[in-house]
């Protein structure tokens, strides 16, 4: 199985853990990487190692995105249709899924939220999956307030049926899957100029820093959540999406932030 494509997207907490003791003496520790996968466990979660995120080369403003080693411009094509009438004037926020929004797992949970069907290999394995505490206020509105998309770079067949089960209210207006990201040194990358958003209305809300690393002046950076039910880092960030949602520039306001933190 060490073979199979990897489905999700996941961090362990070792692995989070080694992260950190890694980054001791930096100026900034930053969220989580998604390390890239080993095992059986890795088999359905995509990862990103941590030791390849520089920024993209960038020529005319633009980044360059690396496939098959070489160095192509973006897609004309955005990956977002046109703008829907009632969420005109809105900010597009991006919201990752894994350890931003739930954890999940091969191993049984008894408090799982869900439990989903995946069929990897020609075999069906269940996927055990706890949302992070406070995820449906989040979500309800986040929804109300912005153009909420979701981009993992997990594949459609576990984050489309997660998305469902999880997203009550229509807050996604949109999905983005693994195919959706830019492979780049190792890592799949959200890049934010291919949504066909303004970038200075567009926000990525993850807790993994090379799945921004184009764009790491649009992010709004979380902790990785794995099962502590009493974590409140979404319910915290409402007040303060609240205040970002009537902004004209979010540029301005997300310097700030990461100026005072």
């Amino acid at each position: 199985m060490d073979h199979s494509p990897s489905i999700i997207t996941q961090v362990t907490r070792e692995e989070e853990e080694e992260d950190a003791r890694g980054e001791e003496g930096a100026h900034t520790v930053p969220p989580s990487r998604k390390p890239r996968s080993r095992g059986l466990f890795h088999c359905l979660f995509c990862c990103l190692s941590r030791k390849d995120s520089e920024p993209a080369p960038v020529r005319n403003n633009v980044p360059l995105l690396e496939e098959n080693g070489t160095l192509s411009k973006v897609p004309a094509k955005p990956l977002l249709s046109r703008i829907q009438s009632n969420d005109t004037g809105k900010i597009c926020v991006v919201i990752d899924l894994d350890e931003t929004l739930v954890h999940s797992s091969f191993k049984p949970v008894n408090n799982a939220d869900f439990i989903i069907p995946v069929e990897i290999d020609g075999t069906v394995h269940q996927v055990y999956v706890l949302k992070r505490p406070h995820v449906d206020e989040f979500l309800k509105r986040m929804g109300e307030l912005f153009e909420c998309v979701l981009f993992t770079a997990s594949l459609a067949k576990y984050a489309d049926p997660v998305s469902d089960l999880l997203d009550k209210w229509g807050a996604f207006r949109s999905r983005l899957f693994r195919e959706s990201c830019v492979f780049h040194k190792g890592n799949y990358v959200k890049d934010l100029s291919r949504l066909g958003r303004d970038l200075n209305k567009v926000i990525i809300i993850d807790n993994s820093p090379a799945s921004y690393v184009f764009h790491p002046d649009n992010a709004v950076p979380v902790v990785s959540w794995f099962d502590d039910m009493s974590d409140t880092e979404l319910l915290d960030l409402i007040p303060f999406f609240e205040r970002l949602s009537t902004v004209d520039d979010v540029y301005d306001i997300l310097k700030q932030e990461r100026t005072s933190s």
